[in-house]
Parts: structure tokens; C-alpha cells; sequence
């Protein structure tokens, strides 16, 4: 499915003296089947604007299309929109309620309408996405597990919807390194399993492993968008906006400074390790 948003702007407090816009004038399609995300300093209007994507807020100004049905019109149904466009917000684990794992889970596709047999193998389907087991912490209280299993689960509740596009604030934010390279690679698998990714972080290492697309926002605006390596390419406009490049990408660039001969656009510790062992291999071949 595809998201397109027609000159959207969005005003905060609009007709109050504390009116703020904090989104001006964004176009931008969303293709299915990619991975993108969005990067901005705080208060660029990052979550502003994904939260437009399955019309928790609407658009003071613009269009939000979902395949082509304008999520402002009237008689537009935005149950249906926010069935297919799951919005998973920072620390999601804080919204958990239910006293066990499986309740939560089967809180969104319960109130649908499932009930019995199916909706307990929604819930079951959901949770072996996330890699955890049904027969082991169904019945567990939440509350007691790990806080990457907790977000996990509260991942599960918004798959337990059957989403189309997976829409995500920040996924990683306050996981330890094992946790957060363990959801990571969670997204990359959703992603395969034909789930459009849309995802918001200011980790810049961590989106020049996930994202095929970037897009960059400041003040409200779309500045740059591109693919990972065209945006990191920008290093001195990025900086003047508040932001950086990847860490193994200034590491690299200071190497090439020091006589190393490797690419300037090296994003990932992968492609580093490739490009040193080519550059040393070389080397040893010249002497």
C-alpha cells in the first residue's frame, strides 16, 4: 500500500496566541515495501508527522492519502486506516495494561470483533513474530518481563492488527546493545515478510544499517531525502541542522586523512572491515 502526503501542514494550538506549525508543507510518498526513515533535531517535527500516517492527527493544511483514500474526508474510516497502519510510539512497553502477555496482545483484534479460536491464533501469530513464545509467557504477567521482551510484546499487540505498514518512534530507544540489535533485526525480518517500515531515530548508525530511503526534516520541512549513502554524503549540511554521520563513517573519513586509502562513504563496521582488508591486502601486494 502507499502513503502519500499532499502539502501537509500542521499547526499546533491553531487559532490560540501559543499556536505553533510544526510541519510546513511536506510532500512526501511512502512506496510499499520500503524501509524508511526520518531524522530530524528535536523539534524538527519528526513525530508530528508520523503521526499523520494513520490519522492520529489531521492535517491543518493538505492531503494524507492511504492508496489513494483521503484520511481527512468525510466518512473516511479511520479504524480501518489505523488497522493497516500500525503507529508503534517511544517506550511503547509503558503502555502496557493487561494483567497477562496474551490479553495485551489480543487487546487491539479483540476489539475488532475476533473472539475465540482465531483470536487466539492471532495472538499466537503475533508473538511468534516477535520471537516469543505463546505457550511460555502467555499467561505471564507482562510486568515481569525483561525490557526488551516488553517491548517486544507491545510490538506483538500492534502486529496482532495485521498492519500493512509498521510504523515505528524511536525503536530503540533506552535498549541495551544485545536488546536493540535483537530488534533490529526483528524489523528487518517484518520488513521481509512484506511489511512497509517507516522509522523514526536519532541514531545514525543504527539507520545506515536499517534504512534503504532517509529522509532529513528541519524547522518543519523535508531537507534532504535520499538513499542512506546520498544524505551521509552531506556531512557539512548535515552538521549545520544539528546532526551527524554515522560514527563509522567519521572514523573512516579520519583514516582516509591519515593516508588510508579506503571509501569516504563507508556506512556500516561491515563495510569498513571490507574496505580495510582490501586497502592492507593491496598494500602487501604492491611490496
Amino acid at each position: 500500500m502507499s502513503i502519500e502526503l499532499r502539502g501537509v501542514s500542521y499547526t499546533y494550538g491553531q487559532g490560540t496566541p501559543f499556536a505553533h506549525k510544526a510541519l510546513r508543507g511536506i510532500d512526501l510518498t511512502i512506496s510499499d515495501g520500503e524501509i524508511l526513515g526520518l531524522i530530524g533535531h528535536t523539534g524538527s517535527g519528526k513525530s508530528t508527522l508520523v503521526q499523520h500516517l494513520n490519522g492520529l492527527l489531521k492535517p491543518t493544511e493538505g492531503h494524507v492519502l492511504i492508496d489513494g483514500v483521503d484520511i481527512g474526508a468525510k466518512g473516511t474510516k479511520l479504524r480501518d486506516i489505523r488497522r493497516r497502519v500500525g503507529l508503534v510510539f517511544q517506550y511503547p512497553e509503558h503502555q502496557l495494561f493487561e494483567e497477562t502477555v496474551s490479553a495485551d496482545v489480543a487487546f487491539g483484534p479483540k476489539n475488532l470483533g475476533l473472539e475465540g479460536e482465531e483470536l487466539e491464533q492471532q495472538v499466537k501469530q503475533a508473538l511468534q513474530l516477535v520471537h516469543l513464545s505463546y505457550e511460555d509467557l502467555g499467561n505471564r504477567s507482562p510486568f515481569e518481563l525483561s525490557g526488551g521482551q516488553k517491548r517486544r510484546v507491545a510490538l506483538a499487540g500492534v502486529l496482532a492488527m495485521q498492519p500493512k505498514v509498521l510504523v515505528l518512534d524511536e525503536p530503540s530507544a533506552g535498549l541495551d546493545p544485545r536488546s536493540r540489535d535483537e530488534l533490529l533485526g526483528l524489523i528487518r525480518e517484518l520488513h521481509e515478510q512484506g511489511i512497509t517500515i517507516v522509522f523514526v531515530t536519532h541514531n545514525m548508525s543504527e539507520i545506515a544499517q536499517l534504512a534503504q530511503r532517509l529522509v532529513v526534516m528541519d524547522r518543519g520541512k523535508i531537507v534532504m531525502d535520499g538513499t542512506p549513502r546520498e544524505v551521509f554524503s552531506r556531512g557539512d549540511e548535515l552538521a549545520s541542522i544539528g546532526l551527524g554521520v554515522p560514527e563509522i563513517t567519521r572514523l573512516t573519513r579520519q583514516l582516509r586523512r591519515g593516508g588510508i586509502d579506503i571509501p569516504e562513504d563507508i556506512l556500516t563496521i561491515e563495510e569498513a572491515k571490507e574496505a580495510i582488508v582490501q586497502w592492507m591486502n593491496q598494500r602487501k601486494g604492491a611490496n
